[in-house]
């Protein structure tokens, strides 16, 4: 063999060795991205920060974050339902996208259950159930009282149909048996001026910042939504304390990847993002924002997504909800 052919030759097999040698590398070898299917500054965008701003200690990667907002989340959550399940591309998951959606729209572009593989349900917040001052009621039971002897008088505002602030309303109505009128936004800018002022009667708010409206008293805050009372509100009790037993709602953010993605890879993302959540910092920090660690496992994720769909499916059912 002459020494041109000898010298393809061994090129040839050290292109081979060094590409062998680089898919042989451990999970993961190059940045990672995180796709937020919904603007800047929401909870999800917030879930996926506080992560991405802890992964690379462990992953010795880069993990960017990807907003890409529209369609209520199912566009940027399309796009990583149709993503190579390599790891390498992953969404930020709320109850919308995943739980309720798929009850109110005849059509969606993918399958929260068969396109995705769950993660880690990453945290998780109460909604606040906040009052205008001028209705008479300084707990959840007397504004039953009042919605009962008022039907159809008493409004609550959402960020749009829905929105979870919607669907809290309409779970309130059903467990309580009472009639409210509800009036939709778009989005949740509207709500706290049109409530300070008094165009409406209540809203769950999922914003821990609208508590300082209630420590001024300008609105009136009756209860948390979640299982239990948060750390920074004792004294606030749960809408299951107050009267409705089975009332429980978390505004929740988890993370998935792409349909079959390989055990060793669900597992590696899994381990690094609930040792990042369990951070002292990053649990300060979500504490702070009215919300709690969950970081749990891929298969309990998986049946809390399917429970979370079974519930509010029979609240869309029972309510009549569509969209409009």
């Amino acid at each position: 063999m002459n020494r041109g052919l000898l010298g393809q030759a061994l090129l040839v097999v050290v292109l081979g060795a060094a590409g062998a040698a680089a898919w042989a590398q451990p999970f993961p070898n190059r940045p990672i991205r995180i796709v937020v299917p919904f603007p800047p500054g929401g909870p999800s965008d917030y879930a996926a920060r506080v992560i991405s701003a802890k992964l690379p200690e462990f992953f010795g990667q880069q993990v960017i974050v990807d907003n890409r907002p529209g369609a209520s989340g199912t566009l940027g959550a399309e796009q990583v339902a149709r993503a190579a399940p390599d790891g390498y591309t992953t969404v930020i998951a709320n109850l919308g996208m995943l739980t309720i959606l798929p009850h109110l729209q005849k059509k969606m572009p993918y399958d929260p259950f068969n396109d995705f593989t769950p993660i880690t349900n990453l945290i998780g917040g109460p909604s606040f159930l906040l009052t205008h001052p001028s209705i008479p009621a300084n707990n959840v039971a007397e504004l039953i009282a009042i919605a009962k002897k008022r039907p159809g008088q008493l409004t609550y505002a959402s960020a749009s149909v829905g929105q979870i602030s919607h669907m809290n309303g309409e779970l309130m109505k059903l467990l309580a048996g009472i009639d409210m009128l509800h009036v939709p936004y778009k989005g949740t800018g509207p709500i706290m001026p049109e409530l300070i002022g008094g165009q409406v009667s209540m809203t769950f708010s999922t914003s821990v910042d609208t508590l300082g409206f209630a420590k001024a008293g300008r609105v009136r805050l009756l209860a948390v939504t979640g299982a239990k009372r948060l750390s920074i509100l004792p004294d606030t009790p749960t809408m299951a304390e107050s009267g409705l037993p089975g009332f429980e709602s978390l505004n929740w953010n988890g993370i998935v990847g792409p349909a079959k993605l390989p055990r060793d890879i669900v597992e590696r993302l899994n381990q690094a993002m609930v040792r990042a959540l369990n951070q002292p910092d990053v649990k300060e920090k979500v504490a702070a924002q009215g919300n709690d660690i969950i970081g749990d496992s891929p298969e309990s994720f998986a049946k809390f997504i399917r429970a979370e769909s079974a519930k509010w499916g029979r609240v869309v059912k029972q309510a009549g909800i569509k969209l409009e």
